[in-house]
């Protein structure tokens, strides 16, 4: 996948997310899961255009270490919101495995920036390697 391909990618994330966020503000644990998971879904698209942008290699791998932050943090929310029976299930479904994907993706770029190498395996190890949160 392109860089190109990537923000838009993130930026997509954002805008469902802010959709998704407007569809569960009809109570207080809606307001406030929804401030917090469109907070961080959010970052994800900014701070990965902030990294693509980084002038050198170390603000690179601070950067894409937010957006691996901002990821698992927007994984957290769904799942909360999941618990919490926010939103319509299909929908949150369909966020939480995107906020999986974009985690895995940012993960193993952040090895490979780290220590100049691919990560073991592919990104379906990377995957299997984040805790599984949702249960």
């Amino acid at each position: 996948m392109s860089q190109a391909q990537l923000k838009a990618r993130t930026v997509q994330f954002a805008l469902d997310i802010l959709n998704f966020c407007r569809s569960i503000r009809n109570t207080w644990e809606g307001r406030r899961i929804g401030d917090q998971l469109f907070d961080a879904a959010s970052s994800v698209a900014a701070n990965y255009r902030a990294a693509c942008r980084g002038r050198s290699k170390a603000e690179f791998i601070a950067k894409i270490g937010i957006v691996v932050e901002e990821a698992d943090e927007s994984e957290y929310w769904l799942i909360s919101a999941g618990k919490a029976g926010l939103g319509d299930r299909q929908a949150r479904e369909g966020l939480l495995n995107e906020a999986v994907e974009l985690l895995a993706i940012f993960a193993a770029s952040q090895i490979t920036a780290k220590f100049g190498r691919r990560p073991i395996g592919n990104q379906a190890v990377i995957r299997s390697a984040i805790v599984d949160r949702r249960s």
